[in-house]
């Protein structure tokens, strides 16, 4: 199996290949050149359906044969599908019980196990560079930390994520160096595109990428999609539908990508916070990115996703939106479906997975029906303190963030320059 870069310029890839660049020469993010017909694929653990659908996937690559020792380094954690309410067709999918309490600990401890297990020429330090709103950084910092011959660089946007966020970012040191920049999600994420194509980086250390452009970031992801839809295929006869918080589209894309290789999934319906660029996309056609807006679920405060560039080449022109639909949630009601579900159903969710519910609640009462929706929970609402007990009381806090809450913070500010990223990483 081969990869392509979605803009056409580049040549093809092998696995191996395509998760060590992270990103192809031309700029573009690599896709599958053929999809594997996965439609009778079975498994009753992540570790073995990660194995089995990442397996289709990479075809003969050396890494193939590691992949199950890979996966069940990544996947030691569960994703539990909980029912909600008394309909029978709403449940809600909890990706937040890995090491930093997101969904992002799948796919940064599936990249960071398989570049362990990749053998390099190269003896330079294999530099990983994150952009994050919020989560990724954090998942990647821990998946990757005190890994010999590996560096990592987490950017974030200065003043935009939460302070409970932050510490999570900046609380790792050795080999993880964390950088306020002053600016966007955006301009991180224009600081890592241009840092792979400049010399001077390059010539300091082998680069890579931990964000969703990279391959071995997206392909975990589409694991915990298989594995409940196949429950829930198995418990109805029915095929599931998706409620997923979207920012950079990347769990989307996941999602899409399972569907397309023939898991038991229906809808799929993107949940987006006042930045806009997808759902007007999908509903007009012209794709008008613009600067990302601060919302409370910060972590999909993205004005130019890199993922609908993968959605886009797999569904050109008007086809995309016959695939996926979007809806876009205010912040106030974010907070008012905060309040409500802890008071009805005794859940408390994180800005991000409200945007989801806050979806599912305003559909017709047919819609809701004639579906198994499954809410996709993409962070622990202990993330998001700040924001949730004003509004609801006391969070209580899980052991595993409880830790990270207790070490030392260390990070630098910088411009959102190249200069200025060349100098605070030595390069």
């Amino acid at each position: 199996m081969k990869f392509a870069s979605t803009r056409g310029q580049a040549p093809a890839a092998s696995f191996s290949d395509a998760l060590l660049t992270g990103l192809a020469p031309d700029g573009g993010l690599y896709v599958p050149q053929q999809w594997p017909d996965l439609g009778s694929l079975r498994g009753e653990s992540l570790p073995q359906l990660g194995a089995a659908l990442i397996g289709a996937v990479a075809g003969e690559d050396p890494l193939a044969v590691q992949l199950p020792a890979i996966c069940a380094d990544a996947f030691d954690f569960p994703a539990p599908l909980k029912p909600l309410g008394s309909s029978g067709k709403l449940s809600v999918l909890e990706l937040f019980h890995g090491p930093t309490a997101a969904f992002k600990d799948f796919g940064a401890r599936f990249l960071a196990a398989s570049l362990a297990r990749i053998p390099r020429r190269d003896q330079r330090p294999l530099r990983i560079l994150v952009a994050t709103s919020g989560d990724t950084g954090g998942a990647v910092a821990a998946a990757f930390h005190r890994r010999p011959g590996m560096e990592v660089v987490v950017l974030f946007p200065k003043g935009l994520v939460s302070p409970t966020q932050q510490q999570q970012l900046t609380c790792w040191g050795d080999n993880v160096t964390s950088l306020a920049v002053r600016g966007s999600f955006d301009d991180c994420q224009r600081l890592v595109k241009e840092a792979f194509v400049d010399e001077a980086l390059r010539r300091r250390a082998q680069m890579s990428s931990a964000n969703s452009i990279n391959l071995g970031r997206l392909l975990p992801q589409a694991v915990y999609y298989a594995a409940s839809s196949l429950a829930i295929h198995k418990a109805t006869g029915g095929k599931a539908s998706y409620i997923i918080p979207s920012g950079n589209l990347g769990n989307a894309a996941a999602c899409v990508w399972a569907r397309l290789v023939g898991l038991p999934i229906d809808r799929i319906v993107l949940a987006h916070n006042a930045n806009l660029t997808v759902p007007e996309y999908l509903a007009t056609g012209v794709l008008k990115p613009r600067p990302s807006i601060p919302t409370l679920a910060s972590a999909m405060d993205v004005g130019n996703p890199s993922n609908l560039e993968r959605l886009i080449h797999l569904f050109p022109g008007s086809k995309l939106a016959a695939e996926v639909s979007a809806e876009s949630v205010s912040d106030e009601a974010i907070r008012a479906r905060i309040r409500e579900d802890a008071a009805s159903l005794g859940e408390i969710w994180c800005p991000h997975t409200a945007t989801a519910a806050e979806v599912h609640s305003r559909m017709p009462a047919a819609e809701r029906a004639a579906h198994n929706w499954v809410l996709v929970a993409t962070a622990h609402p202990a993330k998001f303190r700040e924001i949730i007990e004003p509004l609801v009381g006391l969070v209580p806090v899980p052991d595993n963030l409880r830790r990270l809450y207790e070490l030392p913070s260390h990070f630098d500010e910088i411009g959102p320059t190249l200069d200025e990223l060349r100098h605070a990483t030595g390069g």
